[in-house]
């Protein structure tokens, strides 16, 4: 088996750090992704390029690899398929990890009685939105709309890709099966692998006259306008589901999902805590003293309250059911607000005087 240069493929130095590895696969994992990249010869790039991370970016391999030159199944070596995976997910590439783990050893596996003819239709991607909404909005709900950048289907050729009233031709390569096969020498060992065809991309067709519209992708980039509905209670780190609004699937496959993720803006007099609400009330010393009714706020207002004679500073009294509401409909938080009992800190003769008599009392 002829030694591979992982170094070369991923175009570093051999003394590189590992950020400079990562760094490098990035760059190179998003330029020959089969997502992005369509051209022939795009996957089997890719394949080099992941194998290659998969050994410098895993210190015991890296120093196998170092030793000896390459690493293989005859010095036990075992392909890290959840590394991988995560490693994967973390880039943000679309599709799924299973269909990388396709492009490397054809669908099914590795017999061909597994192999089945890989359809075009796919689902869209899946997006997220950062929604940042004010206290007032997240207890109380609110309704807005928000813009959100996205693939819609291509309206003149409905998802297909070519131009309407034309036909696409049966492809060359692979007789219209969809897939190739070619044995290839793996890091597992050897493998007869049958894969998705890379001109057709699996469909077995050839598009001849791509949709102009849409430049044969059959779906738009567009900044979408889209209503959206915030329940009751939300907080910072809940995330809304809106089904079937994020990227237009390919080929007349379903849309991806949108997911909202919120976050709470700070709030100059509330701070919450679940679904309570906490709040700091100033009032004098006569008031903490004698008793007296207040004002405080409240989220949908003002409320009075009665402060009992001998209040303390950092007392609380507990507003019932005047907090945030909850998520499952079953009421609502309460309030608690908390006592600071303020001392003037200056005082003029006549009431020094009169403070001074009341010491005399006391």
């Amino acid at each position: 088996m002829a030694k591979k240069d992982y170094y070369a493929t991923l175009g570093v130095e051999k003394d590189a750090p590992a950020e400079e590895i990562k760094k490098a696969y990035r760059r190179l994992a998003k330029k020959y992704h089969p997502d992005v990249a369509k051209g022939g010869g795009s996957a089997e790039k890719f394949k080099q390029i992941a194998e290659a991370y998969e050994v410098l970016s895993d210190p015991e391999k890296r120093s196998q690899f170092d030793r000896f030159g390459h690493v293989g199944p005859e010095q036990g070596f075992d392909f890290d398929f959840r590394r991988a995976r995560d490693t994967f997910q973390e880039f943000g590439f679309g599709g799924s990890f299973e269909n990388i783990f396709d492009i490397f050893f054809g669908e099914g596996g590795v017999t061909r009685a597994q192999t089945r003819r890989r359809s075009q239709a796919l689902r869209g991607e899946d997006l997220e939105y950062r929604l940042r909404l004010t206290l007032e909005d997240a207890v109380q709900g609110t309704r807005m709309k928000i813009t959100v950048p996205r693939y819609i289907g291509c309206t003149q050729c409905h998802g297909q890709g070519q131009e309407p009233g034309t036909k696409s031709q049966v492809c060359p390569t692979c007789n219209g099966r969809g897939q190739v096969e070619y044995r290839r020498q793996t890091v597992l060992g050897s493998f007869v692998n049958v894969m998705a065809c890379d001109r057709c991309e699996g469909s077995g067709q050839i598009v001849e006259h791509p949709c102009k519209k849409c430049d044969g992708r059959g779906r738009i980039w567009e900044q979408s306008r889209i209503s959206i509905r915030v329940p009751e209670g939300v907080d910072s780190g809940s995330r809304l589901r809106l089904a079937e609004e994020g990227n237009a699937g390919i080929k007349g496959g379903p849309p991806g999902d949108l997911y909202i993720a919120v976050e709470i803006a700070s709030h100059d007099v509330f701070k919450r805590d679940g679904d309570n609400l906490h709040c700091q009330v100033p009032i004098s010393f006569t008031q903490a003293a004698l008793g007296a009714v207040i004002i405080v706020p409240t989220i949908s207002g003002q409320e009075e309250i009665k402060v009992p004679a001998g209040t303390q500073s950092g007392e609380t009294i507990v507003l019932h059911s005047k907090g945030v509401p909850r998520l499952r409909g079953r009421g609502n938080g309460d309030q608690i607000v908390h006592i600071q009992v303020v001392v003037p800190r200056k005082l003029t003769r006549q009431q020094r005087d009169l403070l001074e008599k009341l010491d005399l009392e006391i």
